[in-house]
This record gives C-alpha cells, structure tokens and sequence, in this order.
C-alpha cells in the first residue's frame, strides 16, 4: 500500500476502464483516456486528497481516493471516496486493505467529517464492505442511472468522523 504516482496512471487508466466496461461501479459508458487521469490526478493533488495503490508482486491491484463530496464551500469537510480493484486481484482482501488506509488518511486528516460512498444497489459485496468499516445506509436513490441497458438505482452511505477544527469561512 503506497501513495500513488503519476507512473501508476497507465496501470490505474486500465482498471478503471475495466470498471466502465465491464460493471456497474461507475457509471460513466465511454472509456477515458490517460489525460482524463492525469487530470483527475492533479485536481486530488491539489486539493490534497489521497491517492493509494495496492501492488501484489509488483502489480498494481487496485486504487482509492476521495474526492470532495460537492463542489459548494459548505461542503468543505465532505468526500466521496473510490476503490477499485483489477478484476484478477478481487476477493483477496484488497479492497478492504484499500478502503481502511484511505479512512486513516480521512482521520488523520482532521479536515474531513463525512465519508460518503454512493454505491450501485445491486453492488452488495461494496455495500457489505463499507459497512463493516461502520458506513450506514443513509438513502436510496431510485432508478436515477442508466446502463447496460438496465436503470439502476443509488445506495448512499455514510461514515462520520470527529468534527474537525471549525473553518471561519463557514462562519463557525
């Protein structure tokens, strides 16, 4: 587990096409090329939000970010995370080692107090997953996606943390 690198953009462009191609974990239908991830990379980077690696034997596993949640300033202390997993790499743990260090970087933040995932509904091993790191299902969003020819509803969940140090641009 590893903070990721901008050479890792090659290895993570291909898992997360993989993950348009091929699931229901984002919901884009096109896939991007290495200049979407690049500056995916660099807009993480500026805000200071994590980007993780998982390598096995050298290979890049998978990845986890977040992200902010909305792009308003109220929403400051508010993200979405990310964790993706080559398919070759699933049901080893590693999306589960991924999404542990990525909520130690929330904590240790101390500048993020929800953590929210929005998952596929049907997607009931990443549902399963957040839950056993203490994410609550908070809503469900009917029918307000499209793909494969299928609607697909939102489960959204949720993950408090500590309240952390009060921003006086948001008047606290």
């Amino acid at each position: 587990m590893r903070d990721a690198v901008e050479a890792d953009l090659p290895a993570i462009l291909v898992i997360h096409n993989a993950n348009i191609a091929a699931s229901t974990a984002i919901w884009d239908v096109d896939e991007v090329g290495i200049d979407d991830r690049e500056a995916w990379f660099a807009a993480r980077a500026a805000a200071g939000h994590p980007i993780l690696v998982a390598e096995i034997d050298g290979e890049l596993a998978g990845y986890a970010s977040y992200g902010q949640w909305r792009p308003k300033l109220g929403y400051l202390h508010s993200v979405e995370n990310s964790v993706y997993v080559a398919e070759r790499f699933q049901r080893r743990g590693v999306a589960r080692a991924l999404l542990g260090a990525l909520l130690e970087r929330a904590r240790a933040s101390g500048s993020v107090h929800a953590v929210i995932a929005a998952i596929e509904s049907r997607n009931t091993g990443s549902i399963a997953l957040h839950e056993q790191f203490g994410f609550r299902i908070v809503g469900e969003l009917p029918e307000v996606g499209r793909k494969f020819g299928l609607w697909m509803d939102l489960t959204l969940m949720q993950l408090t943390l500590p309240v952390p140090e009060p921003d006086h641009r948001l008047g606290a």
